[in-house]
């Protein structure tokens, strides 16, 4: 009787411990089969199902080729045999990124990690497969997207040379061509100069007077345009800059976060350049906090009225009090590395989508906390045109000055 008894029981837990087995096979997120060592499948759970496209019933007993690629399939079995007569472990114990084929011949790629279980019936293999195609996705838009930032930077980057340089020579030179032209009004008087004298004073204002259309020129050249706007959604634009600013980072986990307020709006605005003002302030808040010993940076969207207004803050040291003023001039930088163009840059982009950006007060806990403000909506036509004779009139009184 008790033996029968003890009997029940290890029969119950048998059954048991396969009923959990059974749940977690078909339940597990990762595709899981199971082979023999002859390659035939003995167990495809339901996450192979969706990844394959094949049912169970399909493959077991079938060979494992069937969802491999030909140039693996080709030497799957050898690859078998091999570890079967040597011991030597290629991929067994060891995850590694291969190549897979659907049932509809497509081939995508997977990490695959192998684990090897000896039972009575003989050694059987255990497939991990994760599908590893909307990983590929984002790598590949984030690449795409960190060279159209990099082309951008340096187009902007020109930009801001190229005006900055045509404004500083521009003085001088008007200087120039106002002494030669004084020479050259007097000297006109005075018969005693050589002619050739003349002529060559005349030339000279000629010259300069060419160089100061070419550097008029420049300066229209580089003169900033309209930004391509588009609707962008504020979250989808926020999780992408997060995820570009922590390429490269070496931290175990992540300390750039994010906050959103409820109901935020679509914004209008050239997604590209905003995305480059973004990032440029996240990677300037991660430099800034990597001496801490508690590190946080973080980026939160609000509205306010008509705008939406993008924060930055972290616990860094801050900004030095005697570098706040010249902190948004070209060629203005804190940092032992750089040009200081970025911030400069970031601003000249804010405001010329109509919004600004700006250095807050100091937070308290210290840190820096950095502002960027943009319109929901695109300024019309009649707005920008406003704003083009408000510039060509200011640009009239620099060149008084």
């Amino acid at each position: 009787m008790a033996r029968d008894g003890v009997q029940d029981h290890d029969e119950v837990a048998a059954a048991v411990s396969e009923a959990r087995l059974a749940s977690v096979f078909d339940t597990a997120a990762d595709g899981i089969v199971v082979i023999n060592d002859r390659g035939q499948v003995l167990a495809f759970n339901k996450a192979c199902e969706s990844l394959f496209g094949y049912e169970a019933a399909d493959l077991l007993g079938r060979d494992v080729k069937r969802i491999m690629p030909e140039s693996y399939a080709r030497s799957h079995p050898e690859y078998i045999q091999n570890y079967l007569d040597t011991g030597e472990r290629k991929i067994i114990g060891i995850g590694r990124e291969v190549q897979a084929r659907h049932k509809d011949g497509t081939v995508f790629p997977i990490e695959l990690s192998v684990g090897e279980a000896k039972t009575p019936f003989g050694r059987q293999f255990i497939g991990i497969l994760r599908d590893l195609r909307s990983r590929k996705q984002i790598e590949d838009r984030l690449a795409k997207t960190q060279a159209q930032l990099v082309h951008m930077t340096r187009i902007s980057a020109l930009d801001e040379m190229g005006a900055a340089i045509a404004h500083e020579l521009n003085q001088p030179l008007t200087a120039v061509l106002l002494y030669l032209q004084s020479v050259s009004r007097k000297t006109k008087h005075d018969a005693s100069l050589d002619p050739l004298i003349l002529e060559v004073i005349e030339k000279a204002v000629r010259e300069a007077e060419r160089a100061g259309e070419i550097i008029q020129r420049m300066r229209q050249l580089v003169e900033k345009k309209a930004p391509q706007r588009e609707s962008i959604d504020v979250r989808d634009l926020v999780r992408t800059c997060l995820e570009m600013a922590e390429l490269g980072t070496v931290e175990g986990s992540s300390f750039l976060t994010s906050e959103f307020a409820d109901d935020l709006p679509v914004l209008q605005a050239d997604p590209v350049q905003i995305r480059q003002i973004l990032i440029n302030l996240l990677r300037n808040a991660r430099e800034a906090v990597s001496d801490q010993p508690v590190k946080r940076v973080n980026l939160s969207v609000r509205r306010n009225g008509d705008w939406l207004e993008f924060r930055v803050q972290d616990n860094g040291p801050g900004v030095p009090d005697e570098q706040v003023e010249g902190l948004f001039r070209a060629f203005t930088s804190i940092k032992q590395k750089g040009v200081g163009l970025g911030l400069a840059i970031s601003r000249s982009i804010a405001q010329n989508h109509g919004g600004d950006l700006r250095l807050e007060s100091k937070p308290k806990g210290g840190g820096a906390s950095f502002l960027l403000s943009l319109p929901i909506d695109a300024p019309g036509d009649d707005a920008h045109e406003q704003d083009s004779v408000g510039a060509g009139q200011d640009e009239g009184k620099e060149e008084t000055r």
